[in-house]
């Protein structure tokens, strides 16, 4: 939360991540677009013709993307994917990369890449917080208007609509904006928590009573 609520100075903060497995699918019969009165109409049977894994970084300060596409998601795709980085980023900045615990991030290959780039920091969110990361917003985007809305016969034409939008994405980028500041977020979270403490211990009570008859 740091690095997005007071990024570095002369340095770029980069949220990473692959979406992996992502199908070419085509529907059954043709998509029945919007008219006045109807909704958008589709099959709900497809055909399968292969998957694709997208590497995608966002600039949280600009909202720009860069993506690249491979057919597999190992360690060795995401080396390719940090000298991608490494080559669109100027040389005079640092690298904060934002992203999750994935094995692949973390292999001894990618620690040698990393002493040879030290301008490339990492750091890596909690276990079960990948909404703290914000190109899995971006990737909701990605899915809603440009994955789920096509039919795409083979797995060429779907990278080729991915990439279609990573460009429209570039031409007007837009950065999220955190609503709520780190307060409020944690003064939700422990309401949650009051929540929960309050509504277990209602449930061990009835328990209780269950056992006792009483």
């Amino acid at each position: 939360m740091g690095l997005y609520l007071n990024p570095p100075e002369h340095a770029v903060v980069l949220c990473v991540d692959e979406k992996s497995q992502i199908q070419a699918l085509d529907r059954k019969q043709p998509i029945l677009p919007l008219q006045p009165g109807q909704a958008e109409r589709r099959t709900h049977d497809y055909r399968r013709h292969g998957t694709t894994t997208l590497f995608a970084a966002l600039n949280i300060a600009s909202g720009r993307v860069i993506g690249s596409l491979h057919r597999r998601h190992r360690a060795v795709e995401f080396k390719k994917f940090l000298q991608r980085i490494d080559e669109a980023v100027r040389k005079d900045l640092d690298v904060h990369v934002v992203m999750d615990n994935y094995a692949a991030h973390k292999t001894p290959g990618i620690q040698r890449w990393l002493a040879k780039h030290p301008r490339f920091h990492f750091h890596f969110t909690p276990t079960y917080s990948s909404w703290l990361n914000q190109v899995e917003r971006w990737f909701g985007l990605l899915s809603e208007r440009k994955i789920k809305r096509g039919a795409h016969r083979s797995v060429p034409q779907l990278e080729k609509d991915i990439r279609s939008y990573i460009d429209v994405t570039n031409r007007d980028p837009r950065p999220f904006v955190w609503i709520k500041s780190a307060d409020e977020i944690l003064q939700s979270i422990q309401r949650f928590c009051e929540r929960t403490v309050r509504a277990h211990g209602i449930e061990h009570n009835r328990d209780e009573i269950s056992e006792t008859g009483h």
